[in-house]
């Protein structure tokens, strides 16, 4: 596309500044150095990286991130380049290779875009909703997450309504313990002025022991008081301090995770409409000018990841269709992961979190 025309197109940077910059790596025993790249030759004028992953020489030296640009391999430019020849001039390097970059310079809150927030409105509407139920709206299978946190979140609820009905009737009941033991000691109050009173030792020696009695009941009962009221106490404890807690903590991760996957859906759909306009033979402007939008999103994938209360349990990402193409998509120099028909490929985008 680029070499047909006589002059260069302009890139649209969105005001994101680039620094250049390079690194030296050590590849791996596999000689890899765990990064997909993307754009290129003839679509793109930027090569860029797409992803950086996990305990890889790239990862572990850290400079490089998604979204930076590669200007060079070793000394040599690869303006007007593929991302496979890219790929290959990588490959032939054994041991120690240098990466030339343009360090994007993006903060991850400039893709905060509203299309990321609408989406992050859609998985909340989504978040409890059954498949039968998103097939008849005809919402995207994307977005359906069923986390086990949602769920231990109703049970949590539940519990704490529980534990709230068993306080309320346990204060009660204790109420009602404590003015029966003043009861009894009032009855004991009374026999015992009555033994005092009464003329016939057999009497008075009776309802002294009656007074007695009911003392000892009345002071049974209020150890058994002092007894109880610590774990009262400790389950109004977890109602009101524990179970907040953890409720807030879990909104967090949820705010946290759909995030991540509304960025992750964002990233999708622009591969898609990139196929599409290639398909159909047109341009794409944001891809024909640096594809900085799409790096923009890319660099805010991982920062959206870190930043989750437990990263584990969310999918990583899958950088889209073309993460595994050699059409417009990124090129991994890393092994591969599924095909795109796979359905491991297909639970990258349509995760169901456990």
């Amino acid at each position: 596309m680029f070499a047909d025309l006589d002059y260069d197109i302009e890139e649209d940077k969105l005001g994101i500044p680039t620094v250049p910059g390079k690194v030296t790596l050590q590849k791996d025993a596999q000689n890899l150095i765990g990064i997909s790249i993307g754009g290129g030759a003839q679509y793109c004028p930027c090569l860029y990286i797409v992803q950086v992953f996990d305990n890889t020489p790239a990862a572990l030296d850290g400079t490089v991130a998604a979204g930076d640009e590669i200007t060079g391999v070793n000394g040599r430019s690869i303006k007007g380049k593929t991302k496979v020849e890219v790929a290959k001039m990588i490959q032939e390097v054994k041991g120690e290779v240098t990466i030339h970059y343009n360090k994007l310079q993006a903060d991850p809150k400039q893709g905060m875009s509203l299309d990321i927030v609408l989406k992050k409105v859609k998985h909340r509407l989504v978040e409890n909703m059954s498949s039968g139920t998103a097939d008849a709206l005809g919402l995207s299978r994307a977005i359906l997450c069923n986390d086990g946190l949602v769920k231990r979140l109703e049970e949590l609820e539940r519990t704490a309504e529980l534990y709230k009905g068993m306080t309320e009737h346990t204060k009660n009941l204790l109420r009602a313990f404590y003015e029966l033991s003043q009861t009894h000691r009032a009855f004991g109050d009374v026999f015992s002025v009555i033994g005092v009173r009464e003329p016939q030792p057999a009497a008075s020696e009776a309802f002294v022991k009656f007074a007695d009695a009911h003392r000892s009941i009345e002071k049974f009962g209020i150890r058994l008081l002092k007894t109880i009221k610590p774990m009262l106490t400790d389950l109004n404890t977890y109602l009101n301090k524990a179970i907040p807690d953890t409720r807030l903590t879990i909104k967090k991760y949820l705010d946290v995770k759909f995030e991540y996957l509304s960025y992750c859906l964002k990233v999708k759909e622009m591969d898609d409409e990139e196929y599409s306009c290639i398909a159909l033979g047109e341009p794409l402007y944001r891809v024909s000018t640096g594809n900085y939008e799409y790096r923009l999103i890319l660099r805010c994938l991982p920062a959206a990841l870190s930043c989750t209360a437990n990263p584990g349990c969310l999918p990583r990402m899958g950088s889209g269709a073309g993460a595994w193409a050699l059409g417009p998509g990124p090129l991994h120099l890393h092994p591969s992961p599924p095909s795109p028909s796979s359905p491991a490929s297909q639970r990258a985008w349509s995760p169901n979190l456990p």
